[in-house]
């Protein structure tokens, strides 16, 4: 026999937040959902384009430290 009580809560009209301001409701197992990215907001699907650092990690390094990369 399965175990009784062992699932959570199921919440089927949970709020999502985004910056504080419900957007959509969907089933969780939290009542309320905070989400730091969606879909307006990504820039995949608003076709806005992202600052890319073009400089290296390894580069930002040794100009931090003022280290020569050429040895």
């Amino acid at each position: 026999m399965p175990k009784a009580d062992i699932h959570p809560e199921w919440f089927e009209n949970a709020t999502v937040l985004y910056d504080g301001k419900p957007l959509c409701t969907v089933g969780s197992t939290k009542k309320e959902v905070q989400v730091d990215i969606w879909l307006a907001n990504h820039p995949f699907y608003n076709t806005t384009t992202a600052l890319i650092d073009s400089e290296g990690r390894v580069e930002r390094f040794m100009k931090k430290y003022g280290l020569d990369s050429t040895n």
